[in-house]
């Protein structure tokens, strides 16, 4: 007799699980399919100045707005798990120091990486920080990532410039967010 409200309880577990949007590609799609994604975004520009397309272009590099996005976890003899090469986590593929400081500087206590909110707002805050400190507009997508993804110590060093990847990757990232602006420009009218 128990047997049958196993299903339906795994059913609305599943259900529970945050999916990516399916057409990522389009901003205007997914705020339309993720209806308080734009409101979250927009909240985040709001607080620390960082365009709501900017953030987007992070995001979607980062983790292609999945939740509980993870790097890869690396296999010894293909059968025994490894630990992965960085503690980067959801959204924004946050690493735990970087998290910590955000937490006890910006976010509140109960913020998380695997929610959109935390992690446009997490975005805002790193951008700003390295607005102020490195003097980066906050429209410059490109030098914003580098700065992101290197930290910004190593945006200082010019540490991007020896991987030649990274400056690929960059500039990716920019024309992502030329993409996003021009669509936010169409789907804003609507």
């Amino acid at each position: 007799m128990k047997k049958p409200l196993i299903l339906p309880l795994l059913l609305s577990l599943t259900a529970c699980m945050a999916m990516p949007p399916k057409n990522s590609d389009n901003i205007c799609a997914t705020f339309k399919e993720k209806d308080n994604w734009y409101d979250h975004a927009r909240k985040s520009f709001e607080r620390w100045g960082v365009p709501v397309h900017v953030q987007m272009a992070i995001m979607h590099q980062e983790s292609h707005f999945v939740a509980d996005a993870r790097p890869p976890r690396p296999w010894l003899l293909g059968i025994i798990p490894w630990f992965r090469a960085s503690s980067a986590y959801g959204y924004a593929q946050a690493k735990d120091e970087t998290w910590d400081s955000y937490i006890n500087n910006a976010g509140s206590w109960w913020a998380d990486r695997d929610e959109f909110d935390d992690a446009a707002d997490f975005i805002g805050w790193y951008c700003n920080i390295s607005y102020k400190k490195l003097g980066i507009p906050k429209w410059d997508t490109r030098n914003l990532y580098l700065a992101y993804h290197e930290g910004h110590g190593g945006f200082q060093r010019k540490n991007y410039l020896k991987k030649p990847w990274l400056m690929q990757v960059a500039n990716k990232v920019a024309r992502r967010a030329q993409i996003f602006q021009n669509q936010l420009s169409t789907c804003n009218k609507n």
